[in-house]
């Protein structure tokens, strides 16, 4: 005979939380540190270039950190008032009652929360590239906290 007993679900973490890609951040903070050294060092080393051409190189080198930059911001942040998700280029503040469903299914780049306006919002903060069972993991976690805060007698009453 099956077991009747409902399935335990995971035990939300403490609030404030901050779910980012660590691997990722930091090969990617790597990569835009050794870009910038190595072209600023080829600008200088390059006897032949004139000033503005030097500056050229290093203003190249800035962009191309500063990209790489911007695709190490992702995070999302879980506090008692709500979620504030940080994607490249923006940051969206949610409120608890307003997810619905954190999903994270096979083959999905990073998660999506189901939002109670019909849409859904990517959050590039939990990624399971690099470190597919960190991202689950951290999914989970926020999935837990989301059903947690967002239960009857928990948070906004529902319609």
């Amino acid at each position: 005979m099956p077991d009747a007993t409902p399935q335990a679900r995971p035990e939300p973490p403490a609030l404030p939380v901050t779910f980012r890609p660590g691997r990722t951040r930091a090969v990617l903070v790597g990569a835009a540190v050794a870009v910038f050294a190595v072209i600023t060092a080829v600008a200088f080393l390059m006897e032949r270039l004139g000033p503005g051409e030097r500056a050229s190189f290093v203003l190249t080198a800035l962009l191309l950190a500063g990209v790489l930059l911007l695709l190490a911001r992702p995070k999302v942040v879980a506090e008692e008032s709500g979620v504030t998700v940080v994607n490249l280029t923006r940051r969206r503040r949610l409120e608890w009652a307003e997810i619905l469903r954190v999903n994270l299914r096979p083959g999905d780049p990073w998660v999506f929360l189901d939002l109670s306006d019909g849409t859904s919002l990517p959050a590039l903060g939990i990624q399971p590239g690099i470190a597919r069972q960190r991202a689950l993991a951290d999914a989970r976690a926020l999935r837990a906290l989301a059903e947690a805060r967002s239960a009857p007698g928990v948070g906004p009453l529902r319609p």
